[in-house]
């Protein structure tokens, strides 16, 4: 449990810029690399740069008009998001940022502001999400099924990997990059998001695959229930 006083929960701010995107997941400790181009977000990244924490916030858009149009910026979102801090950044030439987004803690919008040079700013409620900012111990989960899994679904998804890589991996590491990097519907995403904890996402993460190969010949995906 959290002490009354957390020196980092307590330097969470109380209003933060959102980044409406769709297909893209930020999780908590995960890093999220991105190419900002839009007038109005690299003006949210300036003013990101100019502040202390260098937070926002990653939201996944709803499958709204605007969505669809891709007009993410004005689209309905998600009530939960990720506040990510800028740890890399580079001005290329032609104006736009490259950066590269830490995941540090979840949040729920409590209230839209108005918006600042274009992009939108929310109210965060960080408060369920306080675990987020302490380090990840162990995981109980059946790894061998995961892999497994996975093996099966890049192979389907024509994704290629660096298995020793992905073998060797921490648990907590692995379960997170699998969930941001997968390319699952929005909803399925926002559901990972949401998850409880880490075992929870890791057992999503598992139905998640094998149900995406469900409608393939049971030889063929190499998965037995």
């Amino acid at each position: 449990m959290a002490s009354k006083f957390d020196p980092a929960y307590d330097d969470l701010p109380d209003e933060i810029p959102i980044f409406p995107l769709s297909g893209a997941l930020l999780l908590p400790h995960g890093q999220l690399p991105l190419n900002i181009f839009e007038p109005r977000y690299l003006a949210m990244i300036r003013a990101a740069l100019a502040s202390r924490q260098r937070l926002i916030g990653m939201v996944q858009p709803r499958e709204t008009a605007e969505a669809v149009s891709g007009d993410m910026g004005a689209a309905e979102v998600y009530p939960t998001g990720c506040a990510g801090r800028i740890i890399q950044f580079h001005e290329t030439d032609d104006g736009r940022y490259i950066i590269t987004l830490k995941g540090v803690c979840r949040f729920d919008i409590a209230g839209e502001l108005p918006k600042h040079h274009g992009y939108r700013r929310v109210r965060p409620d960080f408060s369920a999400y306080r675990g987020d900012l302490q380090d990840v111990g162990g995981v109980s989960y059946d790894r061998d099924r995961l892999l497994k899994a996975l093996k099966v679904y890049f192979h389907k998804q024509g994704i290629e990997a660096d298995w020793q890589e992905v073998e060797e991996s921490a648990d907590a590491r692995l379960i997170t990059s699998l969930a941001m990097v997968c390319p699952f519907r929005a909803e399925e995403k926002q559901a990972l998001l949401e998850a409880s904890d880490l075992r929870s996402r890791a057992d999503m993460l598992i139905s998640l695959m094998e149900m995406a190969l469900m409608d393939q010949d049971p030889q063929e995906s190499g998965l037995r229930h």
